[in-house]
């Protein structure tokens, strides 16, 4: 249960360090400016890492559902570590 939570936080932050480091024109293609990546490797790290696969040949319907997808994937990890703490204070 403790791996799969690692995983989960650390899996999308690594995958934007290595996009960042191996893939750098898609990930150069996706933001302007460097302040939007730091702050979704904080906070959003799936929407973050969804918005650099779907974003550079434009935003679609469906890639609007993926990155909705996405944040509530983000929102729930969030939720879902408040919810396992709940009993331990």
């Amino acid at each position: 249960m403790c791996l799969f939570a690692i995983i989960l936080l650390l899996g999308p932050r690594i995958a934007l360090v290595s996009m960042w480091l191996f893939q750098t024109t898609r990930f150069n293609m996706a933001f302007d400016a460097i302040i939007w990546p730091i702050l979704g490797f904080l906070f959003l790290p799936w929407t973050t890492l969804m918005y650099i696969f779907v974003s550079p040949g434009g935003l679609s319907e469906w890639d609007w559902i993926w990155l909705g997808i996405m944040l509530i994937a983000d929102i729930t990890s969030y939720g879902g570590s408040a919810y396992g703490n709940r009993s331990k204070f």
